[in-house]
């Protein structure tokens, strides 16, 4: 009697790998492991991670803008991962705004992101455990003084340099988050108290200066992006040149500044501007060494993010997971 196809295919070879796909699955079903989600103004970026930091998953999903359709995307990748990794022993997020006083939920967000405010988190996704929210530059912080550029710091400083200008402070440990949620945001600090308002009524704002939403009105037109606007500096554009060194200047002033009034061992420096490299950073090192208080020789060290894009992702599972570098 022939052997049917069905039977051909089930040898001792198959029945091994079935055998090691099920071991491997009950594995990740058991296996401790935190998720991590950064909700971004166009795209979605999550890790998984053990308890240590070492990554299981990492992920970028993109949105529109448009019926929650950011908050829909997020709640399938995480049934997803749950199907494929088992139920994570915490789940933490961040997004744009200001993080409610429970923690449940971002509280404000104007603007953008329709239906962010309010959402509970922990009811959306079904968890059973609390799912802690962050601002998002808040959990930027937190994820390099986890697992980037900041690991073992307990007073530092973070610099996001994008569309806007983000940032967020530890000071003992203690991520600084004030009387509702308004602490760190760093690039509303003024440095032309004649300037025009930004966004958040702060007249002649860093962001002005060193913002790319701002670019066009700064270089009257002639630049669409920061990029653009370094590389024709570093092309011997003079006054594209002008123009960027205004801009650092005007970086190197506030950290300076800030340096003086938060003492921190260190400040990040990350977002899409960052990648200038030395374009960027030769010129801010002089800036805030012209403007910080040295006391005793002390400078504090100005470096690179690490993290990235997924800096805010890393944060959010360090938030989940309790991590609390008050406590050393």
């Amino acid at each position: 009697m022939a052997e049917s196809p069905k039977s051909k295919s089930q040898g001792p070879g198959s029945k091994a790998v079935v055998l090691r796909r099920a071991a491997l699955t009950s594995q990740l079903s058991t296996f401790n492991y935190f998720l991590g989600l950064d909700l971004g103004g166009t795209s979605i970026k999550a890790v998984a991670v053990t308890a240590s930091g070492a990554k299981l998953r990492q992920r970028s999903v993109p949105f529109v803008d448009r019926d929650m359709e950011w908050a829909k995307k997020i709640r399938a990748l995480v049934r997803a991962w749950r199907r494929e990794l088992g139920e994570p022993a915490g789940i933490g997020l961040s997004a744009p705004g200001l993080a409610a006083k429970d923690a449940r939920s971002i509280g404000v967000m104007p603007g953008r992101l329709l239906g962010l405010e309010r959402l509970d988190w922990t009811d959306y996704l079904d968890s059973p455990r609390p799912i802690p929210v962050l601002n998002d530059a808040h959990a930027a912080l937190l994820g390099e003084v986890w697992r980037g550029a900041a690991r073992g710091l307990r007073d530092v400083m973070l610099f996001t340099l994008g569309t806007g200008v983000g940032g967020a402070a530890m000071v003992d440990g203690h991520l600084l988050r004030g009387a509702i949620g308004r602490a760190g945001h760093l690039g509303h600090v003024t440095v032309d108290w004649n300037g025009p308002r930004d966004d958040f009524n702060t007249a002649g704002s860093l962001e002005h200066f060193m913002g790319n939403k701002y670019i066009r009105e700064r270089t009257a037109g002639r630049f669409a992006s920061t990029h653009e606007l370094v590389a024709a500096a570093e092309r011997g554009d003079a006054e594209a040149k002008v123009i960027w060194e205004r801009s650092v200047r005007a970086l190197g002033c506030s950290i300076g500044s800030l340096i003086n009034v938060l003492d921190p061992a260190a400040v990040i420096i990350g977002g899409g501007i960052a990648r200038a490299g030395a374009a960027l950073f030769g010129p801010l090192e002089r800036a805030v060494r012209h403007h910080e208080w040295q006391a005793g020789g002390h400078q504090a060290k100005i470096l690179r993010a690490e993290l990235g894009d997924y800096a805010g992702a890393y944060g959010s599972a360090a938030n989940a997971l309790g991590f609390n570098p008050a406590k050393g």
